[in-house]
């Protein structure tokens, strides 16, 4: 397995977070591709280190997460950035390492979600425009 640290994924990870996860620290989240990943149908992770591991290192929560390349990169842009939203979604409000589960983070709130950050940069392009 081979991480590559994400750039482009990290602007759009931190532009997502901005307009629409303002708990999300985004000095605090770090986009990576995975390559040669063994695992079936799964297409991106998001992960932590525990509390107690936090205590016992002193560290801060942090959060990776990882598109895996083989899948993620076959997908049309819009259903990229519905993934990079499903990760995102996962942290908690209380930035504090845990996990928000698939009680919220399905489809139907992914979806909804979406819609809007389509349309807050679809209206950040139109004021833009009329500078």
């Amino acid at each position: 397995m081979k991480y590559v640290y994400a750039f482009d994924l990290q602007q759009i990870a931190e532009d997502i977070s901005k307009k629409m996860f303002p708990h999300v620290q985004i000095d605090k989240i770090k986009c990576f591709r995975s390559y040669g990943s063994s695992t079936r149908g799964t297409i991106a992770r998001c992960h932590t280190i525990g509390k107690l591991m936090q205590l016992a290192i002193g560290v801060d929560p942090h959060y990776a997460l990882e598109f895996i390349t083989e899948r993620f990169d076959k997908m049309s842009k819009e259903d990229q950035i519905k993934v990079i939203v499903h990760e995102l979604m996962h942290i908690p409000a209380t930035f504090g390492g845990g996990f928000r589960h698939h009680d919220h983070v399905t489809t139907r709130n992914v979806d909804k979600l979406y819609k809007e950050y389509k349309m807050l940069k679809e209206n950040e392009k139109e004021n833009n425009f009329n500078i």
